[in-house]
């Protein structure tokens, strides 16, 4: 088989989902103040806008990742790259507010879909040991995503073109449908269907022959033990996994990261700082936020997982205690301004270079090969859930308790995950997917054995 595209291309076109989910989460934030003004949004009808595109994202990550599993990644990858296309067009054109909520429902399932396959493609591709450098491309493209789609944003703020903020998708959108048609299918999934000549020629042409037949042996074995379907997702081997992928899916929203992304302007305006001057500031956080996750890119095979997130924890929480006591104690002051600035850039930059990319690498890496793309689905549909339920609950929260203790809340979230995280996750660098597998499996055998010593000793 031969194909037309290199490694790095094929992890590229791979990623690209990633700045399609990162452009079209970030770009209503700037929009939807001139949306408002042109449909004629009421208060209600303005906050489905924005929410609908993640109940599509549950919808998307809910049945993308069963389907991949039945009809393999690559055609479901190319479905929501079309979906990316139809999304954008469809909410660039809308007439009212009714199409423009359907269309940006139909831009999330392509969302929620691009977050559940994008991280576990790239995985399966990838060689073990820059495996999370590669998966955490996928962070990478999402925050070089929302920085193109704050820059966009103020491009056409002067001309109140929300029309153009939202249709500029359809570029990448298009550059990645083009894409996924060049590439090939993931090694292991064909590996499970018994298209074993298909998967070693992948795998020959990624790895140029480097212990091809061990990795190919390696997956066979695997897959020799494992039933697939939602029917193993329940096995008490599979729960340790899908336990710490909900932990890790839902803590990463409620220690507060996309309160940040989606609300930053009107933090900066709480704290005292004029709106051209809020605007600079999201640019500012989206720079932060592309530089630092290209630091992760590099550091997340060297370090490791575990380590980056309870560096992320420490950092993020105490970052956010400081900014909730300042801004307590000092009121609306130019050092309080500038204090939630810093801030912010410091919480924004241990997020990226921690709990971002690394939730979506360990995602891809937990489950087992059967039951990898229902383990994803379930981990992105509670990280999408979660990001509903905070995005839609933090003004309401700030106008109860005021912006300074909802910091200092999310700083305590911050604090309880990092316990999580000490407690429950294991380490996943340098390790193949299929040893992953195998400490998995052998973790149970040896909790039976522990069980059955206590039980004999009683």
């Amino acid at each position: 088989m031969k194909f037309k595209v290199n490694n790095g291309l094929i992890y590229f076109f791979g990623a690209l989902g990633g700045l399609l989910f990162g452009y079209d989460t970030g770009v209503i934030s700037g929009a939807i103040l001139f949306i408002k003004k042109d449909l004629h949004l009421t208060s209600w009808t303005e906050g489905i806008v924005v929410s609908s595109i993640l109940l599509g994202c549950m919808i998307g990550a809910a049945i993308s990742g069963p389907l991949s599993d039945r009809l393999g990644r690559r055609k479901v990858v190319l479905t929501a790259a079309t979906i990316f296309c139809i999304g954008a067009l469809g909410t660039a054109l809308s007439a009212n507010a009714g199409i423009l909520i359907l269309f940006r429902l139909v831009l999330g399932v392509a969302v929620g879909s691009a977050s559940t396959l994008v991280p576990m493609y790239l995985s399966e591709m990838a060689p073990t040991a820059i495996r999370g450098t590669l998966s955490s491309l996928n962070q990478l493209m999402i925050m070089t995503g929302i920085l193109l789609a704050y820059i966009v944003n103020y491009i056409f703020s002067s001309s109140e073109g929300w029309r153009w903020m939202l249709g500029i998708a359809l570029v990448p959108g298009l550059l990645m449908l083009i894409g996924v048609i060049f590439l090939p299918e993931s090694p292991r999934w064909l590996l499970k269907q018994g298209k074993e000549n298909e998967a070693r020629s992948i795998l020959n042409f990624m790895r140029k022959g480097n212990g091809v037949e061990d990795e190919i042996k390696e997956i066979k074995l695997a897959n020799q033990q494992e039933q697939g379907g939602f029917k193993e997702v329940k096995e008490k081997w599979v729960r340790p996994a899908l336990i710490v992928g909900i932990g890790l899916a839902v803590f990463q929203q409620i220690i507060g990261c996309n309160t940040v992304l989606y609300y930053a302007p009107t933090t900066f305006t709480n704290v005292g700082l004029g709106a051209s001057a809020a605007i600079l500031g999201t640019v500012g956080i989206g720079i932060v936020n592309v530089i630092v996750t290209a630091v992760a890119v590099v550091l997340i095979d060297k370090i490791g997982r575990k380590p980056l997130l309870l560096i992320g924890n420490a950092g993020m929480s105490i970052s956010l205690f400081v900014l909730g006591i300042v801004n307590i104690v000092s009121g609306h002051t130019a050092a309080s301004s500038w204090t939630t600035v810093i801030c912010l850039a410091v919480y924004i930059a241990f997020f990226s270079l921690t709990w971002g990319p690394v939730v979506w690498v360990m995602l891809s890496e937990i489950f087992p090969l059967s039951v990898r793309g229902i383990g994803m689905g379930i981990g992105s549909v509670a990280n999408w859930l979660a990001n509903l339920i905070v995005s839609l609950t933090f003004p309401k929260l700030i106008e109860q308790f005021g912006i300074s203790t909802m910091f200092i809340i999310y700083g305590i979230m911050g604090v309880l995950a990092f316990f999580f995280v000490s407690k429950l996750v294991s380490e996943t660098k340098g390790k193949s997917l299929e040893q992953i597998e195998l400490d998995l499996r052998n973790s149970r055998v040896e909790n039976n054995h522990q069980n059955l010593g206590h039980s004999i000793s009683k």
